[in-house]
């Protein structure tokens, strides 16, 4: 039995990077740029209006107040979008929009709130301007965001909503990211039924492979849902042959030492298991290693496979702390670690032999600091304590436990409005 940080290092080992892929900017949202991005254009591409507003000479505005007000001639009106013919003379204004370029012969913008056209009727032919403006003023510099020929976003840079607004802006409408890994997901057990079909006696709903795959999709792979197979060799085979051209290979349930608990045997045989069972709890019977399988061209290859414990907490918490991070390595993420918190602990927690203990705990922010609180009974089988938890309790394996107010490492599940 090995440590929980000794079997993260071995599936890194043995985990690699993808290859790259062009895709529609808004389909890579949560993948890494396989390329520099340089701008062709400058943003905003001309100088432009902050506010709506009056085009004037600053000179024209100098010495203006509420008692003695600059009155110049309106000589046009142009929204965004447009441009004007017209030139600001001295004595003129242009009435201009937000966002449409600024008129030749004007320097500055003066909103329409420093003026007084609300005392006017209708589009005024003339304007009293109420405040002296600088130079510069309520004017977007063409190339202030981004300049023509610069570096705009980097390689290995994660795309994100405000990445993906920038790549639009710049007219990017597909770039080169790495591939999402597609994660097979198996069920093992006679007991387990679809969850379209209705239950009979002695059965229990696929519960594993669609939080599973939820937590794939989560986390930027595609899933790829196999079924149920039963506990005999065949039937795993089978099962798996559907799922040989994936990334990943993730089974739940088979792993133990029951006398139908067929996994690591076809493993075996059909592979190299790397390591079997992790000293933490919940989720100790975990087996890790490479199968031999083929690419989507054919090739051979050796494809990661977990085969993690059947009850539903256990093949959760170890898809989190081993299966997420292979999977961010293989989408190129430099940070494979979750957010931690130091967290004042409201419930006592056991540590009986010598495990991690990774207990479901609820945080939440209260004045400076943080606490955590159980979820209720902590059973391997008991689903709701996920569902109800948004950080998991980290108990050393050197700590015989936690007792009501000492302070705990949470590994954060959310990061969410509920902590904050």
């Amino acid at each position: 039995m090995i440590s929980v940080d000794q079997a993260l290092e071995k599936v890194l080992e043995n985990v690699a990077v993808l290859g790259v892929e062009e895709s529609p900017i808004l389909s890579c949202l949560g993948q890494v740029l396989a390329e520099d991005i340089f701008s062709t254009i400058d943003i905003p591409p001309m100088d432009n209006s902050a506010m709506d507003g009056y085009a004037v000479r600053s000179a024209d505005t100098r010495g203006a107040s509420h008692k003695s007000p600059r009155i110049l001639r309106v000589i046009d009106t142009v929204a965004a979008g447009a441009a004007s013919q017209s030139r600001v003379e001295p004595g003129t204004a242009i009435r201009i929009m937000t966002g449409a370029p600024i008129p030749e012969g004007a320097d500055g913008v003066v909103r329409f709130e420093d003026t007084d056209e609300s005392e006017r009727q209708g589009i005024p032919t003339e304007i009293g301007v109420l405040i002296e403006v600088a130079p510069g003023a309520e004017i977007r510099q063409a190339g202030e965001d981004i300049a023509a020929g610069s570096l705009v976003l980097s390689r290995g840079t994660r795309l994100r909503a405000s990445e993906v607004g920038v790549l639009a802006s710049l007219g990017c409408s597909k770039v080169k990211v790495i591939c999402r890994p597609v994660v097979a997901i198996l069920a093992t057990g006679d007991e387990i039924a679809d969850i379209t079909q209705p239950l009979s006696g002695g059965k229990i709903y696929n519960s594993n492979s669609y939080s599973l795959a939820a937590l794939a999709q989560h986390y930027g792979a595609v899933p790829k849902i196999l079924g149920i197979a039963s506990d005999n060799e065949d039937s795993l085979m089978d099962k798996l042959g559907s799922g040989r051209d994936a990334d990943i290979l993730i089974t739940s349930g088979g792993v133990s030492l029951g006398d139908y608990d067929v996994v690591r045997e076809v493993l075996e045989k059909e592979g190299e298991i790397i390591f079997w069972r992790v000293r933490e709890k919940p989720g100790k019977p975990l087996v890790f290693g490479l199968l031999k399988g083929r690419s989507k061209t054919g090739e051979a290859k050796n494809t990661p496979f977990f085969g993690l414990a059947g009850n539903p907490v256990s093949a959760m918490v170890n898809f989190e702390l081993f299966a997420r991070p292979a999977i961010l390595k293989m989408m190129g993420r430099k940070n494979l670690t979750k957010p931690t918190v130091q967290a004042v602990v409201e419930d006592a927690i056991e540590n009986t032999d010598g495990r991690r203990v990774f207990t479901r705990v609820f945080v939440e922010k209260r004045g400076d600091g943080y606490f955590a609180r159980l979820t209720g009974p902590q059973g391997s089988g008991i689903l709701t304590s996920m569902a109800l938890a948004n950080g998991l309790a980290i108990v050393p394996e050197d700590k015989p436990g936690v007792e009501p107010g000492d302070v705990v490492e949470v590994m954060m599940l959310d990061w969410s409005e509920d902590v904050e």
